[in-house]
């Protein structure tokens, strides 16, 4: 049965790195098959309805979701003037490897096999995180992503990946049928016909959170507990 609203634990969290002081929300259903953290695209945060959205379908299925901001609000300020911040793949790889660790520390989701969702650029932080965390990670899944800018670390990778990309968005298919060449591990490119970009298409994006529901599902309940 599906967990309602009022079984969801709701709890904003605050995740130290170095100097930054990431803002995030978890939400954990009662009795998680796994955890699915969020790595947001160019110019969104953890507010993005696109990516509430699909985070309550998740937490329909079951799993707890950490939507976070991988900038400050400080750096956003800058981001908006110079879009530079977004970019930075290797920033925003390596504040999700830290918001794993603290996924590992914190009482309620240490128990808990995690999931990678990125959008955009997210969809590039997303596996050079999971290159880099390896074994701690069960499942990527991008949504209009940028696998490409993940560049050679794509062959590191060896959680299952799916790439989710519109049938309207044919220079980001090009790049994730590149992408897709260099991934050594379990992987499916899957596209949405009548999808633009943003997904923002009658049923598209219900599209994108049922197949990243059955993934998450399918690899996190089979994936190995962190360490």
């Amino acid at each position: 049965m599906n967990p309602t609203t009022s079984q969801i634990d709701q709890r904003h969290v605050q995740i130290s790195i170095g100097g930054a002081v990431l803002e995030g929300d978890l939400d954990r259903p009662p009795e998680p098959v796994g955890v699915v953290l969020f790595a947001h695209g160019s110019g969104s945060g953890r507010h993005s309805p696109r990516n509430q959205f699909v985070a309550r379908k998740l937490q329909q299925r079951g799993l707890a979701t950490l939507l976070i901001d991988l900038l400050t609000a400080e750096e956003e300020i800058i981001d908006a003037r110079t879009a530079h911040l977004r970019f930075d793949i290797g920033l925003l790889a390596e504040r999700l490897v830290h918001a794993t660790d603290w996924i590992s520390d914190d009482p309620d989701t240490r128990e808990l096999h995690v999931g990678y969702f990125g959008a955009s650029t997210g969809g590039a932080a997303a596996l050079v995180a999971a290159a880099y965390g390896v074994d701690r990670v069960g499942a990527v899944v991008s949504r209009g992503g940028r696998p490409d800018l993940a560049g050679p670390l794509l062959r590191r990778v060896n959680a299952p990946t799916l790439l989710i990309v519109g049938g309207n968005d044919e220079p980001v298919i090009a790049l994730n049928q590149e992408a897709m060449a260099s991934l050594n591990c379990e992987k499916r490119l899957e596209i949405i016909p009548g999808a633009s970009h943003l997904f923002e298409e009658s049923g598209t994006l219900a599209q994108v959170a049922s197949l990243a529901g059955r993934w998450f599902e399918n690899y996190l309940k089979l994936g190995v507990a962190m360490r």
